[in-house]
């Protein structure tokens, strides 16, 4: 599961590029659970092995238990990675990237476009003609721009990822 490109492009949004993550995931699902047991099995800064489980504590795939050790009274915190939750964020990632690209064919395939050459400014045709084909950036003449390429590749995109 960690070897998986979009896994661990998920943990890296998740820890804000941490490249730690993915070793300190892998110890956790070896049976160390404890920040202090990652720390010195990874060989990580133990205050980098918290900063990246509180992380990805916040996004909902790891959990902890906190007890407290009777003898000297603090507190130790047993880390859970939580695979599942790991599923559902791809899942609504795709959901999410999939509902973009249909948005974004619906939005090219009902609409014309005109192209300004000089600053590269792309204008609906409504826009264009209320303006006299004339880009309002920089009063250049604005030219019919064929989108049925981008319409093309908005479709290839959707039937690889469905």
């Amino acid at each position: 599961m960690l070897s998986d490109p979009t896994v661990q492009e998920i943990l890296m949004d998740i820890t804000n590029d941490e490249k730690s993550s993915v070793s300190i995931i892998e110890c956790m699902l070896k049976g160390k659970t404890t920040d202090e047991e990652i720390a010195e099995e990874t060989e990580i800064r133990l205050n980098i092995v918290r900063r990246v489980l509180y992380k990805l504590y916040d996004a909902g795939i790891a959990t902890y238990k906190r007890s407290k050790d009777p003898e000297t009274q603090w507190y130790t915190y047993s880390w859970r990675f939580e695979q599942e939750k790991v599923s559902d964020i791809i899942s609504k990632k795709y959901e999410k990237f999939s509902r973009e690209i249909e948005e974004s064919l619906e939005y090219e395939e009902e609409n014309m476009f005109f192209l300004c050459r000089a600053n590269g400014h792309r204008y609906k045709f409504d826009e264009a003609s209320e303006n006299n084909f004339q880009c309002p950036k920089c009063g250049g003449s604005l030219e019919y721009q064929d989108n049925s390429t981008i319409i093309v590749e908005l479709k290839q995109m959707m039937e690889r990822i469905t």
